[in-house]
């Protein structure tokens, strides 16, 4: 009589544990724990500003268009910040677009239960492009949607069109393999006979131009946005612009950046020759070399991968070396040529053109599957001890800013209505963000938020901090006291100054977001 329901409930619960929609919700509450624990800091921060502080749309978009990114990450946060002044609202949106990402992935994407459940939890899509809230999550879910719809194709390339040019108006890295997608796309319609016949038969008449047109649209808005303005000093963390010239060092350092989006590692070296950066370089071209040897039965795929990778290194090597969570697109491109190779047939055109024998193809078959399951569980521990170290930072460890954590203290202390003088000023964004109010910036001489790394801004050391804050409180005769909050510890004495320390925040694993709390008067 039990034995059938018995039965049941087995079968129930064996579809709840194998159910995806138990693996998104855990994903999302973990993500809401972790974002509201984590402190953010000045990139995440300065949209915001922008957005709050710009008295206008136009003047927002000339503010975006020196931070080196696209438009679209300042008008997502545009429309959220009308429902509120909290900052934790633009936290929220992009958690929203995590688990809209996850939820894809797992309800659309060709890998198994295990691959689905490493790469759910790794570092990019579980901590970097989680919990810090930055344009890269917009960017993934538009990649990830692409490959999930990325059949519509056959009847229509608007999909595709909008899909693309939105990731490219998202950061620069998500353009360039927006790029090689479209260009695979292309490729495609002009040499695959049977899918243009297809195309061709189902789609509109007008579907074609009207795609063309809507890309190139988007791709022109992107490419403008993010090429800097004559008067901005932004370089893209590159202080000597582009690099035309040929350097082997610099060429070993971007090479190595493909193990950056792999192994979450960036091993640098100020040598010329460096024993753990030629390592690393060797790893980087093995497994890029692998993965091409893998998909040559695929040729689009192959071209696909092979463009985005080249077009990523050659940026890298050109006009910025950047960090680990900028190449996240290179593992996401992995991700993204396996994912759409099961869409193709087998093709043994690039086969008998390279001349590639049976046996080499199954040894790489075997070794790329080791390979490929190696990086995933990589990303896992890397995304477990990444998100692990951010979310329990306000109990157990370093915070990812100070920023939060000194701005409860000026709150609580009710000092948020004092003249604030705040410096060095490209730091203080995540201040000015949780305070929800401007600062005296002394390297514009003025009030503000947000940075704009213009020829106007002025780096300066601490004894000028100091004379223009003697200079206020002088010309200010509503100014008693200043609070002084400097990134770093004050070490000049000013004889004309009573300096009296507050506060220090040092606990911080961005290095300069560390902060110091003084008040400021004249001496009588």
């Amino acid at each position: 009589m039990f034995l059938p329901i018995k039965r049941q409930l087995f079968e129930y619960l064996k579809l709840l544990i194998d159910s995806p929609w138990k693996i998104i919700l855990i994903f999302s509450v973990l993500g809401l724990f972790g974002i509201l624990n984590h402190s953010m800091w000045r990139d995440e921060m300065n949209t915001w500003l922008i957005v709050r502080d710009s008295d206008s749309f136009s003047e927002m978009v000339n503010n975006v268009h020196y931070q080196g990114h696209p438009l679209l990450w300042a008008i997502c946060v545009s429309l959220v910040r009308n429902i509120t002044d909290n900052p934790l609202i633009m936290q929220l949106f992009h958690l929203s677009l995590a688990i809209s990402s996850i939820s894809i992935f797992w309800l659309y994407s060709p890998f198994n239960y295990r691959q689905k459940s490493l790469f759910t939890f790794g570092y990019f899509p579980f901590y970097e492009y989680c919990l810090i809230a930055r344009p890269y999550a917009l960017g993934t879910l538009f990649l990830l949607t692409f490959c999930a719809t990325f059949n519509y194709r056959q009847k229509t390339y608007l999909m595709a069109a909008f899909l693309l040019g939105l990731m490219a108006n998202t950061n620069v890295y998500p353009l360039l393999v927006s790029l090689a997608l479209s260009s695979m796309l292309l490729l495609e319609l002009v040499f695959n006979q049977k899918h243009r016949k297809t195309y061709f038969k189902q789609a509109k008449k007008y579907d074609l131009s009207l795609s063309i047109v809507i890309l190139i649209v988007l791709y022109i808005i992107a490419i403008y946005i993010i090429l800097p303005p004559g008067d901005s000093n932004n370089h893209g963390g590159l202080d000597e612009g582009w690099v035309f010239y040929f350097d082997f060092h610099r060429l070993l350092i971007a090479l190595v950046r493909l193990i950056a989006g792999y192994f979450i590692i960036i091993p640098s070296s100020s040598q010329w020759l460096d024993f753990d950066l030629i390592l690393c370089a060797l790893i980087a071209v093995f497994i890029f070399g692998l993965t091409l040897i893998k998909l040559v039965k695929k040729p689009l795929i192959f071209w696909f991968y092979l463009s985005a990778n080249l077009a990523i290194f050659a940026f890298t090597y050109v006009k910025f070396l950047g960090s680990t969570r900028h190449f996240g697109f290179l593992y996401l491109t992995l991700i993204t040529a396996f994912w759409l190779a099961n869409y193709y047939p087998n093709s043994n055109f690039l086969v008998n053109k390279f001349k590639l024998k049976s046996e080499l193809l199954n040894v790489v078959k075997k070794w790329h599957y080791i390979a490929f399951m190696i990086i995933l569980y990589v990303q896992f521990l890397g995304g477990i001890i990444g998100f692990s170290r951010d979310a329990l930072s306000f109990h157990f460890t370093n915070p990812y800013s100070a920023s939060r954590q000194t701005a409860n203290y000026i709150q609580k202390n009710d000092l948020n209505n004092e003249f604030i003088v705040a410096s060095e000023d490209a730091t203080m964004a995540a201040l000015s963000g949780y305070l929800n109010r401007k600062f005296y910036y002394p390297e514009l001489q003025r009030i503000g938020s947000f940075t704009l790394f213009t020829k106007e801004r002025q780096e300066i050391s601490h004894s000028e901090v100091l004379k223009q804050v003697n200079f206020l409180l002088k010309n200010d005769q509503s100014l008693a006291k200043i609070l002084l909050i400097l990134n770093s510890k004050l070490e000049i004495n000013e004889t004309n100054l009573n300096i009296t320390p507050l506060q220090s925040f040092e606990k911080s694993l961005i290095r300069n977001e560390k902060f110091y709390l003084y008040f400021l008067s004249e001496k009588i």
